[in-house]
């Protein structure tokens, strides 16, 4: 083994040591490492940017809910714990070391991770036997994304829910707001002060 080899060889268990001693911290920690672009922050959001989020949702008429960007389950777990017992949640995610954790710690009938890209939420939702989702939510950076990935998330995003239902956004610059105009006539703000950091909360109501 060369020094390099060795080098490696002792990061990787300091990195293991971490993420045993962290739980989902570290995992999370390590998802934005690994693809910092496609992760909004380096920490969860909070339980108060949670219940804020998902205030406007009527869960007694909602079949099927998808998020963005699922990380290690921080909106999956308070999402489950509203939705009905016949309803399903589908959580999409590039990182395959986030859908590998939720699949190992989430066993709930209800809840599909789906490694993927939201872009392809349409063909998501359809290969789940269902033909639109009633709410989407989503904590993507679209400041950070690549070119064209933004436009094309909110695009597919206002085709698959169905009228009546919301693109939920929560995001620490206003930005996403300018992919959402296109799409949605009617944009409801919010603010989470108590989010490390804060971030700003957007409800896109499909007409």
């Amino acid at each position: 083994m060369t020094s390099n080899e060795a080098a490696r060889t002792r990061a990787g268990g300091l990195i293991g040591k971490m993420k045993r001693a962290l739980g989902p911290a570290g995992v999370f920690l390590e998802g934005f490492v690994r693809e910092p672009r496609m992760v909004g922050s380096v920490i969860p959001s909070s339980m108060n940017t949670i219940d804020r989020m998902l205030a406007p949702v009527d869960w007694e008429a909602c079949d099927v809910f998808v998020e963005y960007g699922p990380g290690v389950g921080t909106f999956c777990r308070p999402i489950l714990d509203r939705l009905r017992r016949d309803a399903k949640l589908i959580a999409i995610d590039t990182n395959p070391l986030f859908i590998d954790y939720l699949k190992r710690t989430i066993p709930d009938s209800r809840f599909s991770p789906v490694l993927g890209s939201a872009a392809d939420v349409e063909a998501i939702v359809k290969a789940h036997g269902a033909d639109h989702a009633d709410y989407v939510v989503s904590g993507l950076p679209f400041s950070t994304l690549p070119d064209g990935v933004g436009p094309a998330i909110a695009a597919a995003t206002h085709r698959v829910i169905r009228p009546g239902g919301a693109f939920l956004v929560y995001q620490f610059s206003a930005r996403a707001r300018d992919f959402m105009e296109p799409h949605f006539a009617r944009i409801d703000d919010g603010y989470a002060p108590w989010n490390i950091p804060p971030c700003k909360l957007f409800w896109g109501w499909k007409a």
